[in-house]
């Protein structure tokens, strides 16, 4: 079986970082648990080091770039350490249950050309099994203010017959957690590190597209997804909306190759959204 390691990306956040480490540490199946600080800006980077041992590595982003940037580090560093290997990429903020789900999501990358796979994502007590891709009119159909969550029911996720068997095949899976061969990733030239926050899972697919490669869900396998929930200020929702609105243009335009009409109807739905959220936020106020 190929080496299996773990990419785990902190961003000023080393007690929930260290939290997943404690919980790890002592997996005989991990070859290597490497940390990437992604240029925090408290002091993440200095409390991680004193962790660092044979089997804990800690390096770091000199510059502010995007989670898929930090993940790109790792797994380059991996690499060229180990040669062909398996690596998990994480957030900090999860509880992994087993060390043989470790283990049985490596060994799932024997089995049909499966590529990339990922766990059942527990969010609490929202499951996340993966989705369809979207096409542009789905995208387009997802910016509809009032009705767009009828159309995400309707398209962005798989009927519960769809995953009956142990691997389920689907189009993207959570980025929070997941496995991916080196041989896939060198054949896709690694993550696109132009989006920041959103659409890296839909993107990473479509790279996958043309390849003989699979992406799977481990029905059996669980993981949870402890983030936390709260409450944003007007201005951070918006920001953060116009930050999902930018990777969701540059995910249509370069990765479905949406035409001039379609890229006019996508900036239309954008704006009337928005123009919806800036209300929304007002008359909270």
């Amino acid at each position: 079986m190929k080496k299996l390691t773990i990419v785990i990306v902190n961003y000023n956040d080393y007690s929930t970082t260290k939290t997943l480490i404690d919980n790890i540490k002592d997996y005989e199946c991990l070859t290597q648990i490497l940390i990437v600080d992604n240029h925090s800006t408290d002091n993440s980077y200095k409390q991680l080091k004193k962790i660092e041992n044979k089997k804990i590595t800690v390096i770091r982003n000199n510059k502010s770039k995007s989670y898929a940037a930090g993940l790109n580090l790792g797994a380059k560093y991996l690499i060229k350490k180990y040669g062909k290997c398996n690596i998990i990429f994480s957030n900090s903020d999860i509880i992994i249950k087993e060390e043989t789900d470790l283990v049985k999501l490596s060994k799932d990358t024997d089995k049909y050309n499966i590529g990339v796979v990922g766990p059942v994502i527990n969010e609490h007590g929202t499951l996340n099994r993966g989705w369809p891709l979207p096409t542009t009119k789905k995208e387009i159909l997802y910016n509809l203010p009032f009705i767009s969550r009828y159309f995400k029911k309707k398209y962005s996720s798989y009927k519960e017959n769809h995953y009956a068997e142990e691997l389920a095949i689907v189009g993207a899976v959570s980025g929070c957690f997941f496995l991916v061969s080196s041989d896939l990733l060198k054949e896709i030239n690694y993550f696109d590190e132009t989006t920041h926050l959103y659409y890296e899972e839909n993107i990473l697919a479509k790279k996958i597209e043309n390849t003989k490669y699979q992406i799977a869900i481990d029905t059996t396998i669980e993981v949870i997804h402890n983030h936390s929930v709260t409450i944003d200020k007007a201005e951070s929702r918006i920001n953060k909306y116009k930050i999902l609105k930018t990777s969701q243009k540059y995910f249509v335009e370069k990765y479905l190759k949406a035409n001039k009409i379609e890229l006019f109807l996508l900036w239309m739905t954008n704006k009337l959204s928005l123009i919806i959220l800036y209300i929304r936020c007002f008359i909270k106020k």
